[in-house]
Formats: C-alpha cells, sequence, structure tokens
C-alpha cells in the first residue's frame, strides 16, 4: 500500500470514528448515561476553566455533587483532573462533546501508527477498522468518562515509545515519557498494566544494547516520572498528602486489592475466587458482545495470535501480544469489575449492559491488533486454497465469494450486537428525555430549584444534566432540600422551584413516566395558612388526614366528604392545627424549630381502588415569626407510593383527582 493511500486511509478512519462518536453523543446520550461519574469530570472540567480545583458551596449539605469529596468548608472531586482537562479542551473549542469526537479520531489514527511500527500497512488499516466496529469503543468514546482519554494517552506512549525504539529519537522518547506519565496521572493502575509490557522491553534493551538504549530510555522514564510527580502534587494540594489519592479521601477501601472493600454503603468481602469468578463474567461479555464480530473477532484474534507465533513472535510484537496478559490479569485485582456486573448471577445486570466491560477497554488494542493479524492471514490462505483448487476465473469468484460472506458473518455479528446496546442506552435517554422536559422551557429568570434525591444526598445523582456553574451563581441554581430555608437565604432574590416526578426511579425500565416543575412560595409571619382543597371521587366512603411532625400526629374524619374537600393547616411558632368543620376537632401539635410537617389524606374506596393525597410542608421558626414554604404534593396509590416517587403531576392526574394549594400569612389566633 503506498503512502498517500495509507495516509488518506488512516484520516477517513479516523473522520468517521469521530463523527459516529458525535452522533452517539449527541442523540443517543444527550443528557448522559446512566454512569452518573460523567457529571463528576463535567463539574471537574467546569472547575479547570474557571482555574479551580476546590467548590465552595455557601450551604453546607445542600450543594454537594456526587463522588465530590467533602473537605470543610470546600469540595473536591475524587478523580484526577486529567480527562476532565480534555474534556475542558473541547469545550475551549466549541463544545464538551468535541473533545469526545477528538478522541476517538486520534486514538483511531495511533492504533494505525502503532501496528505500522510493528507490522504494516495494510494490518494498520485493518486493526484501525476493527477497533472502530467494536461496540465498547463506539459507546465508551460517545461518554464523558475516563476509560477512552486515558487510552488515547497510553497508546500516544506506545506510539512514541515504538518509533524511538525504532528511530533513537529521543525527543519522541520523551515525548512516550510525558504521555504515559499523564496516563498514570489520569488512571494510576490503568497506566501500569498497559505499560508494563512496555517495560519489560525496555529492561530487554538494556540487556542488549545497553550503551544505545540507556540514554532513550531514561528519556521515557525522567518524563514519565514527571508525570507521576504531578500527580503527587496533585494529591497533596487536595489530599494533605502526596500519598493520599483523591478516591482514597472518599473512601479508603475503595482501591486495589482483595480482602473488605467498601465504598459509601457498599461493602464487600473480595475473594481471590469471587474475583476470578466475577472478571470470568466479565471477559466472557467482553467477547461475546464489546468487540468487533463478537465470538467470531475473538477466534479471528486468537488465529492473530497464533499466526504472529508461527512466524516468529519478534520483541516488539510481544509488547502488544504482553497487553493480553497484563489488562486481564491486572484487572482480576480491582473489584471494580465486580461492581459493574450488578447481580453477578443474572445476565445483562448492572453497567457491564450498557457501558461494556469498561475497565478493560486498553484490551481493544490487542484484540484489533492480532484480529487484523488473523483476518489477513485467514484471507491469504483462502486466496492460496482457491488458486491451488481451482482455475483462475473460478478461484477469484470463489475467493470474492468467501470474503463476503465473511464480512456478512462478522458484521451481521457486530452490527446486532451494536444494535442491542443502542437500544438499551436510548430507553434510557427516552425516559430522562420525560424527567427532563419541564425544564426544557423554562424558568427563563435567575431561579433555584430544589433537586429530588432518589439515590441519597447528591446533586447530579441521578441528574448529570442539571449542574452548578463552580461559583454556584448561574442563571439556574440547583440544590437538594436539605436546610432549604439556609439555601433560600443564600439567594434571596430567585424565583423558587421544586423538580418532581411520578414512578420509580429505573430509567432502564422506562420509569419515571413524567415530571413536574411545581413554584414554590416562601411566606413569613406570626402564622402561617395552608389552605388546600382535595379531589375526591363520588364513590369514596370516607376520607382521613392525618398530620405528622418530627415529634406527634393527630388523625381526623371528615364529617361531611364532597367531590372538593378542603383542608386547612394553621402553623404558629408552637404548634399546627386543623381547620374547618369538615373535620372533626383535634389538639394542635407541637412542632419544632425546625419541622416537616407531613399531612395525608386518605380517600377510602375500598379495596384495591383507595388512594391518599400526601403533602410535606416544610416549616421553620424564628422567635415569633413562621416561615413555610409550598408544600411537595404526592397522590399516591398505596402508602409504599408515598415519599418521593409519586408526585402529583396535573395533567397525568385522573379526571376528578387532584389537588389545589395556596399559601399565605395569618392571623396567629
Amino acid at each position: 500500500m503506498r503512502r498517500r493511500t495509507w495516509r488518506a486511509a488512516v484520516v477517513a478512519i479516523a473522520l468517521a470514528g469521530a463523527l459516529a462518536v458525535w452522533l452517539l453523543a449527541t442523540r443517543t446520550f444527550p443528557y448522559h448515561s446512566l454512569n452518573h461519574d460523567e457529571g463528576v469530570y463535567l463539574q471537574q472540567a467546569a472547575m479547570l476553566l474557571e482555574g479551580q480545583l476546590f467548590i465552595r458551596p455557601p450551604v453546607e449539605e445542600s450543594f454537594r455533587p456526587w463522588f465530590f469529596v467533602d473537605d470543610g468548608d470546600r469540595l473536591y472531586p475524587k478523580y484526577a483532573p486529567v480527562p476532565a482537562a480534555i474534556f475542558a479542551l473541547g469545550n475551549l473549542a466549541g463544545g464538551y462533546r468535541l473533545a469526545l469526537a477528538g478522541v476517538a479520531a486520534a486514538t483511531l489514527a495511533l492504533v494505525a501508527l502503532i501496528v505500522r511500527e510493528v507490522f504494516d500497512r495494510r494490518t494498520a488499516i485493518a486493526a484501525a477498522v476493527i477497533m472502530l466496529c467494536s461496540p465498547l469503543f463506539l459507546i465508551e468514546s460517545a461518554v464523558f468518562l475516563p476509560y477512552a482519554p486515558t487510552t488515547m494517552l497510553n497508546l500516544t506512549f506506545a506510539y512514541g515509545y515504538l518509533r524511538a525504539d525504532r528511530t533513537g529519537d529521543w525527543r519522541v522518547a520523551g515525548a512516550a515519557g510525558a504521555a504515559i506519565g499523564l496516563a498514570f496521572f489520569a488512571r494510576p493502575y490503568t497506566a501500569v498494566l498497559f505499560a508494563t509490557p512496555f517495560i519489560a522491553h525496555a529492561c530487554w534493551t538494556l540487556v542488549q544494547e545497553p550503551r544505545v538504549a540507556l540514554p532513550r530510555q531514561l528519556t521515557t522514564a525522567v518524563f514519565g516520572l514527571t508525570g507521576v510527580g504531578l500527580a503527587l502534587a496533585y494529591n497533596a494540594t487536595v489530599t494533605g498528602s502526596p500519598l493520599v489519592f483523591p478516591y482514597e479521601a472518599f473512601a479508603p477501601l475503595d482501591g486495589l486489592g482483595f480482602g473488605q472493600r467498601r465504598i459509601l454503603n457498599h461493602e464487600i468481602d473480595y475473594t481471590i475466587e469471587l474475583a476470578l469468578r466475577a472478571n470470568a463474567r466479565v471477559l466472557a461479555q467482553f467477547v461475546t458482545d464489546w468487540i468487533a464480530g463478537g465470538i467470531l473477532g475473538a477466534a479471528v484474534a486468537a488465529v492473530g495470535v497464533g499466526v504472529t507465533i508461527r512466524r516468529g513472535l519478534s520483541p516488539r510484537e510481544a509488547i502488544l501480544a504482553g497487553l493480553l496478559v497484563t489488562v486481564p490479569v491486572g484487572n482480576v485485582y480491582f473489584w471494580g469489575n465486580f461492581n459493574i456486573l450488578g447481580d453477578l448471577e443474572r445476565a445483562g445486570d448492572g453497567l457491564i449492559a450498557t457501558h461494556g466491560p469498561y475497565y478493560h477497554f486498553d484490551l481493544l488494542v490487542p484484540v484489533a491488533v492480532f484480529g487484523a493479524v488473523g483476518a489477513l492471514a485467514l484471507a491469504a490462505g483462502a486466496r492460496r486454497l482457491a488458486d491451488q483448487r481451482l482455475a483462475p476465473q473460478p478461484a477469484r469468484a470463489a475467493f470474492v465469494a468467501a470474503l463476503l460472506v465473511s464480512a456478512l458473518a462478522v458484521g451481521g455479528v457486530t452490527a446486532t450486537t451494536v444494535d442491542e446496546k443502542l437500544d438499551r442506552n436510548a430507553a434510557v435517554t427516552d425516559t430522562y428525555e420525560e424527567v427532563y422536559a419541564p425544564l426544557e422551557d423554562g424558568p427563563s429568570e435567575r431561579a433555584l430549584v430544589f433537586l429530588p434525591t432518589p439515590y441519597g444526598d447528591w446533586l447530579a445523582h441521578p441528574f448529570q444534566a442539571l449542574r452548578n456553574d463552580p461559583d454556584i451563581d448561574g442563571q439556574r441554581v440547583y440544590a437538594l432540600d436539605e436546610r432549604p430555608f439556609a439555601v433560600v437565604d443564600a439567594y434571596p432574590d430567585r424565583s423558587l422551584y421544586r423538580l418532581a416526578y411520578r414512578g420509580a426511579w429505573a430509567p432502564h425500565a422506562s420509569s419515571p413516566q413524567a415530571a413536574r416543575l411545581q413554584r414554590v412560595d416562601h411566606v413569613a409571619g406570626s402564622a402561617v395558612a395552608l389552605n388546600t382543597t382535595v379531589g375526591v371521587p363520588s364513590t369514596a366512603e370516607g376520607v382521613t388526614m392525618t398530620v405528622t411532625t418530627d415529634d406527634d400526629s393527630a388523625t381526623a374524619v371528615a364529617a361531611n366528604v364532597s367531590e372538593e374537600t378542603p383542608v386547612r393547616l394553621t402553623v404558629t411558632d408552637e404548634s399546627v392545627r386543623i381547620h374547618g368543620a369538615s373535620w372533626d376537632s383535634t389538639e394542635p401539635l407541637p412542632i419544632d424549630d425546625r419541622d416537616d410537617i407531613v399531612v395525608n389524606v386518605f380517600v377510602d374506596q375500598g379495596p384495591g381502588s383507595s388512594f391518599s393525597y400526601r403533602l410535606e410542608l416544610p416549616v421553620r421558626t424564628e422567635g415569633d415569626t413562621v416561615r413555610a414554604l409550598t408544600p411537595s404534593v404526592e397522590r399516591c396509590s398505596s402508602i409504599r407510593d408515598c415519599g418521593g416517587e409519586a408526585a402529583y403531576i396535573p395533567d397525568q392526574s385522573p379526571d376528578g383527582l387532584f389537588v389545589r394549594t395556596e399559601l399565605s400569612v395569618s392571623d396567629a389566633n
């Protein structure tokens, strides 16, 4: 293959990869994916663009993003900043997703360059195509996670190392060292596993040609150690110790090794037996679902390894073959490969179902390389066999037919696999679209939006698309409902809203079904009145209201049930009381200085059709003054539905079932 033709082919493959990743990122993942680490890296990228390593929230407990370390009055991400810096470069060029396309293009070009260094140009083109067609490459390159950027840095190192090994160029050797140093800064263990075969080769060259190899290898090592030094300096800046990585500060037992592993509330005893079982399952899915051609592609790659060994495995070829050992074996030592499986006994569970075995992303490189060697060897063997057995014209026809059948088989497996993975992720995106819909057209004014917390007290978990600016003072500010009055006080001139959704949080199962952006009023006075009217079907047999504070509760039965049943509460600095002739009189309930008053209106329609309305009214007393925020409102088909996943959505509610609320200041008497 001529050099000009080869270069044109590499450029075409790189551009095709960039376009494919761009389309996936913008159409399949417009709101990001099920892996909520994307929001961490994008928040970190925004911080770097503002020259910040820390976020300083105005109110503790209300602004902590997912996977950020709480360090007194400041927050910082548990991840190293290198991938985020790459994403930030994309934003400087015009948009964060440009970085994804750029990383994909660079990765494909580097695969071609590396394979040309070790094999030849035809093999290089074939390897780049195989890489491009791998579902794991396409999906993982289209999301804001660190695996594709780290692989790009690893491949930059590999190309620089191999080129310097051939030419003796110290400058290229230094660039290789800088690349692996940055890869170490990004993901230390990933970089070590990738670099191990190269280190072994470097040691071999020092034994074989010490006077020639030493200056070159020393240059690579010095620049590589510079990256290690940067990582340690960053650790010292954010955690206070160069040897304590941010992820360790977040969860000390979330790291390498066997034994007790823990992050947040997730804890296991990661035994060798469990590690081998989990990694065997991960590798099985890698081979069958996440490489080009699936099991057929794996078989071709195995043929490529055999062909390379039969021809006489060169030291440079042995480096790439070594990755087939170091990546899978090294990953046994990391419990993350257990976590991505979800339920170990159930296929298709966990993040591996939508994102693939992303800790093995580097393994795509040797699979693509030896897949290319195997494919070309099989094609050459088929051509020779046809020439030996058939006349020239039939031989050419048989050879072409064999190529077409093989391409259709491998391509069909790949297309089916990619389509299945995209469908899973597209279903999640469809659900996200429903949830984010209320925010698409508003509010247009400067607003403060309280977000629900299906996974606990975290921002961007799961609402990755709703992130604050690094200074937490953008057009919209997103906050948790922890200490809501302190948050309101920190942003006194903003309109207040609350996002709520209906249905259990399970985007992979098309739930929630709808969402609502509720306007929130803030009132204060000597007493606060909550005037509510709820819709009650004519078939109702009775209505009961229970009012609960932090310390007590009271129940009242409606004396007169109507299709529009009024519910009225008055809150003073000491108590809350039920008002209205429709209800049995009850004694006032004492309230705390800070309380959430819960009103549950149960509508009895007999077994199987009863339901309830639930209102949660945040109140706070300051001396003689009572403050309150508009209550959150739910319509629950059963008591188990209440508590955040049964939001009342006016246009989704059946006829006759409604809630109208009005919050006002009233006379304490």
